[in-house]
């Protein structure tokens, strides 16, 4: 019953979905025409009474109906409840088919796991397939209007030859007062145990595989008794039914035709005819028939689920699994690409423009200039850097608008910032630069160096840049053996000898003036 149309949508070109508008199984057509064909001989009929039989005051009481019609039938939120409601009702649609069970998982693990070539063990394999199918067909008996019609009774399926005549008095004989399709899963749990005990299945980890897979598949049962049990609130489909009703009988009075001679704001025209009402009605009724057939996918519309071909398919399917195939190998043989660490499958004509090279990334069409891929110094690029940082808002303004600092190449001179010579408290460590101009000498100059050193943050060091403690160069680090003894530098000693001397001039000439 599912309408399929994916083959002819494959491509997008001109006319792909227009072609589907003339499909009438499964289509908006066949579920609207009824209440469409309803809108409209009620519009009409209201139409023929205003124009032919009313009278003149009955036609302008019908006028000021019609008019406020017109005006407060906007205020129903037609478009806002329905939008909702529609996601929510295609949201569990779509969580019910992936309930829907599947025995391709657990027939590989009874295929390849439950050993035997006799005759005992082909019927120990079909009969776990069977009690897997069995319980399918029971819970999807209880959900679909469909399989309960083709299963109407346990006597039925035991005919079909899903259940032996002694299980189905074993299931019969079980006084539950709830829905038993869990049965077949017990039976299926106990008889794979009994095959571990017999040796038919080699460890307990295999049969904990296959009863995990049966577990599974038991979950995706109970998943579907849940959404059968559990509807969308009754309030909620109540509300967006209402909404959508009351809202186009509104509109066939409110969007009738009036008088032009009365000049009534938005009826210069008397067309007769509602072209954008009719395509309204299409839209809102045709959008709440959506969620009318999707609400249960387990009927017998166009949409609905395949249940009962789900039935024949996984019965065919796993009974041929675990009976025909097992055990069933072909004949290995080396393949095609045996010698070749690069296979390539050929291409056939039609396929042959399809043909891509390996995607290795984005950034690998990037160009670059051979200065630019070239290394900088260390020194370079903290200059740049402190650079930047003293002049932040130019900085900020030049990556606004993309323009990147200049870069240096290695061949270039060494550029330093205007500072200090000589001071002490210098944020650029005195040891990456060469002595200009006046030369210490060797003790002042080791003294300087040292206090250099001590006072640069250790991320700024030869060898480091970046993060701190993250190596980038191979060059070692040198570090002072130990703090050699201050001296007093020779321009001090020479300040204080002479200070020391005027002072002793000062003591001597005191006496004498006394």
């Amino acid at each position: 019953m599912t309408v399929t149309y994916t083959n002819r949508v494959a491509d997008a070109r001109l006319g792909t979905f227009s072609q589907l508008l003339l499909r009438w199984k499964g289509s908006i057509y066949k579920l609207l025409y009824c209440e469409f064909f309803i809108f409209i001989t009620l519009y009409f009929s209201i139409s023929l009474t205003y124009r032919l039989i009313l009278n003149a005051s009955q036609r302008l009481m019908f006028e000021k109906l019609a008019l406020y019609c017109n005006n407060y039938a906007e205020l129903i939120p037609v478009s806002f409840v329905l939008g909702f409601y529609v996601a929510l009702v295609v949201s569990r649609w779509w969580g019910q088919y992936e309930s829907i069970p599947w025995p391709d998982r657990i027939m590989n693990l009874v295929s390849s796991n439950v050993d035997g070539q006799d005759e005992y063990g082909r019927l120990l394999r079909r009969t776990l397939m069977r009690y897997s199918n069995l319980c399918s067909v029971l819970i999807l008996r209880s959900v679909s209007t469909a399989v309960y019609k083709r299963f109407p009774s346990t006597e039925h399926i035991v005919r079909a030859g899903l259940m032996t005549p002694e299980e189905h008095k074993k299931f019969e004989s079980l006084n539950s007062p709830h829905n038993k399709f869990w049965i077949p899963c017990v039976w299926f749990s106990n008889l794979a145990v009994k095959a571990r005990n017999e040796g038919r299945i080699r460890d307990s980890v295999l049969l904990q595989g296959i009863l995990n897979e049966l577990n599974t598949l038991r979950s995706q049962c109970g998943r579907l008794y849940g959404y059968d049990w559990i509807s969308i609130p009754l309030v909620y489909t109540q509300v967006v039914t209402v909404a959508v009703y009351s809202f186009f009988l509104a509109c066939l009075i409110g969007r009738q035709f009036l008088d032009p001679a009365k000049g009534y704001p938005g009826h210069e025209l008397d067309l007769f005819v509602p072209v954008f009402t009719l395509l309204q009605f299409f839209f809102y009724a045709g959008w709440l028939k959506v969620a009318e057939q999707l609400i249960n996918p387990f009927g017998e519309d166009d949409d609905d689920f395949e249940t009962n071909w789900l039935i024949d398919r996984n019965l065919q399917v796993s009974l041929l699994a675990v009976d025909d195939m097992h055990q069933d190998l072909p004949l290995m043989e080396k393949d095609l690409y045996w010698n070749e660490s690069y296979p390539q499958p050929p291409y056939t004509a039609a396929t042959a423009e399809y043909k891509r090279t390996s995607f290795l990334g984005s950034t690998f069409d990037i160009s670059m200039q051979k200065e630019e891929m070239e290394f900088q110094p260390l020194e370079q690029i903290k200059e740049n850097e402190e650079a930047n940082h003293s002049t932040p808002l130019l900085g900020h303004l030049g990556r606004l608008l993309g323009v990147q600092s200049p870069s240096f190449s290695r061949s270039s001179s060494r550029m330093n910032l205007p500072r200090k010579r000589n001071d002490p408290l210098s944020p650029f460590p005195h040891y990456l630069y060469q002595d200009v101009g006046k030369q210490w000498d060797n003790e002042d100059r080791k003294l300087r160096e040292f206090d250099a050193f001590v006072s640069t943050p250790f991320y700024e060091r030869p060898g480091f840049y970046s993060a701190p403690q993250t190596p980038i160069s191979s060059i070692p680090m040198i570090f002072p053996s130990r703090r050699p003894g201050r001296k007093k530098p020779p321009a001090l000693s020479s300040i204080m000898a002479c200070s020391t001397s005027m002072r002793d001039n000062f003591a001597n000439l005191s006496p004498s003036r006394a």
